[in-house]
């Protein structure tokens, strides 16, 4: 899984009027979790850019004064109003202690049933899945080849190795509907007899 690196500095203070005087200079406060102790400190937020606004899933590689970590974002918060991100919360990661994540999906093949004029209705967009760190996939492939019109791929269709998938087996990822315009056809045809 692909790691960014993010710096930030130690904060003094943890309070209210410490984390608005962060904010006014840019930085954004932020806590890392998962460790001997609770780190409080501040990043960037153009630093942080590069991770939250992605679909993509990423590590963090924090530097805070000469102290490194690996983790993943956790928590965020955001302004109601601006949609600023207000905190960030770090997960300290183990290679001993399986972490959960969400990660996205990525559709492969083409589809039949899309080929005869179905529909391709995805309802889950990312996986839910426990593992190792370095187990951890960019992203979890799900193919559509081979799908009619009305088949549909369940969460207990996946199977990936040294992953476990929480999401509820039940869960539809997605399914091939008929379109408005192959079932007019289909009445067109029908009528025709």
């Amino acid at each position: 899984m692909k790691s960014i690196a993010i710096s930030g500095s130690p904060r003094e203070n943890v309070g209210k009027r410490d984390a608005k005087e962060l904010r006014y200079q840019g930085m954004i406060p932020a806590v890392l979790y998962g460790g001997a102790t609770q780190t409080h400190f501040a990043v960037s937020a153009a630093d942080l850019k590069q991770v939250v606004y992605t679909p993509d899933v990423q590590f963090v590689d924090l530097d805070i004064n000469g102290t490194t970590a690996q983790a993943i974002i956790k928590d965020m918060q955001f302004h109601p109003l601006t949609d600023e991100i207000l905190h960030v919360d770090f997960l300290q990661l183990d290679e001993n202690k399986p972490v959960t994540i969400e990660i996205p999906i990525r559709l492969t093949g083409t589809s039949p049933g899309v080929k005869m004029g179905g529909k391709l209705v995805q309802k889950l967009r990312k996986l839910r899945v426990k593992a190792l760190p370095g187990n951890h996939l960019d992203n979890i492939e799900v193919s559509i080849e081979g799908l009619e019109v009305g088949k549909s791929v369940r969460v207990r269709d996946i199977s990936v190795p040294n992953l476990t998938i929480t999401n509820t087996p039940e869960d539809t990822i997605l399914s091939i509907t008929t379109s408005r315009a192959l079932r007019q056809a289909e009445q067109e045809a029908a009528k025709g007899k």
